[in-house]
């Protein structure tokens, strides 16, 4: 077949499919998400978004188990979700392959941590591949099932932001559809508790040395000499980031293979080397592991355990050569993120400012509410915590309760929030919850979830009613508000952080983008009646600037919310035409 330019993850996809996927589910995170999009392109295979990323892997193995060739894709934290049903996975192995991906995000392009998931596939056992361009990405996700079926195991295959959103020639193949195996009642493989687990764990300490010896000699694990001066260690991007700064001047063992990884073939290529640097981003992974085989090598002493390497970093590490480079003397402006003009969120953070009140945030687009000029996010730790953070917070000095509040989004709820919201319910502290209802799950481009009433295919479904939820799990105060109506949002949360229940408001307003939303026209600034009092800045709208100490609305962003004509004093805002 033709050969075709693809980003990483649409690789990815590809090779899922040519190796006969059958049942994929996910939980959207950059820069994971586009693996499990381009899935749902492929009407043979059924996919999904799920609640949560725990969900998904347990949907993926239950289908593995039962005999379908599966996957579940996840971005690094989303990992740290997935992990119990992981852990166990590689205990009960599988019966049709299962492929997981994550994809890691070194210099926190998107994320709350450059966590290294290279760690858990040695924390759970379970086979690590990983990529280094996109062609390797449909290679070794085709590979990735027929391993995990030659050594009884799920295998992870590890991204990073730079592989999983660069774009290189791939070779599409045929579909390999090998159908359903048979599923044969096995308790003592599948049904893990004390007895029959200790079993399986001595099955899954054999498959580490089998996939050790395996990795000795596999075509994923590959040496090139040149001069051996100098010699590399590398995986992933960092290969390719080597061998544009070294090219001839060194040569590379590349690993496919990050765990289990071979000794023999290490020990081998460093004897023949005078000096061997390990050239890896985040953690001294690779390094650890030849220093704990008595292999001698550079890594962490000459690079950083923190951000992104380039081909520029390493050529001045290692060769001392520092490439010319050109800067212009200039003032430019920082361009901090910033919500959308006419972004529903805005309003209700307007509205939290006026009520001086403290901000439990939660991982979505509305983090960026933590910015001048709202400022308004306290905290930001993980999916989900916000309300339970707030919980805590509450519990630990109830002269918090009339002054804090969590903020969380329609998606992010349903992950992980849900949870936080049964334990203010059922341990009983008065604390206000303000949903960011949406209507899509907007910080990683607008995916479906259970609140939307659409599956990933854009097909109709049952839609998670977020009133009758908070109802049913105890909370007896719900109620909606619309963002663009600043009075609505204020008396609400006035009076909600008043009462002595715990409460939950529904911030309703679909995103901005949203195709289907339809716009007001873009308002207008009389200049004759402004004052340029800047009241209108206050609220960070990217379509409001100052010009000549007036006002000026720049009408191909405006989306007329309204939000600004509320704030203005003297009327000067105006509907356009």
């Amino acid at each position: 077949m033709a050969k075709e330019l693809m980003i990483g993850n649409e690789a990815v996809a590809r090779g899922l499919y040519e190796g006969g996927l059958r049942v994929a589910s996910s939980y959207p995170g950059t820069p994971s998400t586009e693996i499990t999009e381009c899935i749902s392109t492929y009407d043979d295979i059924y996919s999904e978004w799920a609640p949560n990323e725990k969900v998904a892997a347990e949907v993926a193995l239950g289908a593995a188990i039962a005999g379908a060739r599966s996957f579940c894709g996840m971005k690094h934290v989303g990992l740290n979700v997935a992990a119990e049903a992981i852990f166990t996975g590689s205990y009960t192995g599988v019966n049709a392959g299962w492929v997981l991906a994550v994809a890691d995000d070194p210099g926190m392009h998107s994320s709350q941590n450059e966590q290294d998931s290279r760690h858990y596939a040695k924390a759970s056992k379970v086979m690590m591949l990983e990529p280094s361009d996109s062609a390797e990405c449909l290679e070794f996700a085709k590979k990735a099932f027929e391993l995990s079926e030659k050594f009884d195991c799920p295998v992870i295959l590890r991204l990073t932001t730079r592989v999983a959103h660069s774009r290189s020639l791939v070779e599409k193949g045929e579909r390999n559809d090998i159908g359903v195996k048979e599923y044969v009642k096995n308790p003592q493989k599948y049904v893990m508790m004390p007895a029959m687990a200790k079993g399986r764990h001595v099955v899954v300490e054999q498959r580490i040395i089998d996939q050790t010896n395996w990795a000795e000699s596999c075509e994923f694990n590959r040496v090139e000499m040149n001069d051996t001066k100098i010699g590399v260690i590398a995986s992933g991007v960092c290969y390719q980031y080597a061998k544009e700064a070294l090219g001839k001047n060194a040569s590379y063992l590349k690993l496919g293979c990050v765990y289990p990884m071979p000794v023999e073939l290490i020990k081998d290529f460093a004897s023949k080397c005078d000096k061997v640097y390990v050239l890896e981003e985040l953690d001294p992974f690779i390094e650890e592991h030849c220093k704990t085989n008595g292999i001698e090598v550079i890594g962490k002493d000459a690079f950083s355990l923190q951000g992104e390497y380039s081909q520029s970093l390493i050529a001045k590490t290692i060769l001392g050569v520092e490439a010319e480079s050109v800067s212009a003397d200039l003032e430019i402006p920082g361009r901090p993120p910033v919500l959308c003009a006419g972004c529903p969120h805005r309003g209700l953070f307007y509205a939290l400012k006026k009520q001086k009140v403290t901000v439990s945030g939660d991982i979505g687009c509305y983090t960026l509410g933590a910015l001048a000029p709202l400022g308004m996010i306290d905290t930001c730790i993980c999916m989900g915590a916000s309300v339970s953070a707030l919980h805590g917070r509450n519990k630990a000095d109830a002269a918090n309760e009339k002054k804090s509040v969590a903020v969380i989004g329609d998606s992010t709820f349903i992950h992980s929030g849900v949870t936080g919201l049964i334990d203010i319910a059922y341990n009983a502290s008065n604390s206000t919850v303000i949903i960011l209802d949406n209507s899509i799950t907007g910080m990683t481009g607008h995916q479906q979830n259970p609140t939307t009433g659409k599956t990933i295919k854009g097909d109709p479904a049952t839609a998670v009613n977020l009133e009758a939820l908070a109802k049913a799990v105890g909370i007896n105060r719900v109620r909606v508000v619309d963002p663009y109506n600043l009075k609505e949002t204020e008396n609400a949360i006035k009076e909600e952080l008043a009462a002595e229940e715990p409460s939950v408001i529904i911030s309703r307003r679909p995103c901005a983008l949203l195709k289907y939303v339809k716009h007001e026209p873009s308002l207008k600034v009389n200049a004759d009646k402004c004052r340029g009092c800047t009241a209108c800045m206050k609220i960070g709208c990217p379509a409001i600037s100052f010009r000549d100490k007036k006002a000026v609305i720049d009408f191909t962003q405006c989306i007329g919310c309204g939000v600004c004509q509320q704030l203005c004093a003297f009327d000067a805002i105006e509907k356009g035409e």
